[in-house]
């Protein structure tokens, strides 16, 4: 199966939504013409299956120890990468990082079996100026994480890659919006 077809289509069938006038509401408070609700694929069996497999075929080669980031958005991502690691004879941890640290027990922001000097990816649906991802990257960073780059379903180009990159952070893209938007 080619997953990265099946995964633009996956998008375009149930994702992606544009109207003529900006009514959506994003994340960052921006108003916009077109929004991506991934969590229609991200959260649906045969959406995870291919979002697995084409970020574990993204990933196997640089050997990280895990992949995750800010919850929600990154969850379902890393779980799925990470059953696909598994069956393939070479695990990948999946992990997730809270937005606040926990208010109990231990009080931990990062939740998995990570360790101080694991090589990982910070994983993102939608980045749009990448808020949500340097706010993961900020928290992996001084847990002791090496991040080796944050790889995104859809880059907006919306400032997002110069802001990753400003912070000395690859922004590594499944696809531009521009890819669906096309005149």
């Amino acid at each position: 199966m080619d997953y990265k077809k099946r995964l633009e289509e996956l998008i375009k069938e149930r994702a992606l939504k544009v109207a003529d006038e900006p009514i959506f509401k994003l994340s960052s408070g921006k108003m916009s013409n077109y929004y991506l609700d991934l969590r229609t694929i991200t959260l649906d069996p045969e959406g995870g299956y291919v979002i697995g497999n084409l970020v574990y075929q993204m990933v196997k080669d640089k050997n990280p120890d895990a992949v995750g980031g800010l919850t929600l958005g990154a969850d379902p991502i890393a779980y799925a990468t990470s059953l696909v690691s598994y069956l393939n004879n070479n695990p990948i941890k999946p992990f997730v990082v809270r937005k606040e640290p926990k208010g109990h027990g231990t009080g931990k922001q990062i939740e998995g079996n990570v360790k101080p000097g694991d090589n990982v990816y910070i994983l993102e649906d939608v980045v749009t100026t990448a808020g949500s991802s340097l706010k993961a990257c900020k928290v992996a960073k001084e847990f002791g994480l090496n991040i080796l780059g944050v790889i995104a379903i859809v880059d907006r180009e919306e400032g997002g890659e110069e802001n990753l990159r400003k912070e000395g952070f690859e922004l590594i893209p499944i696809f531009k919006v521009s890819h669906f938007l096309k005149k």
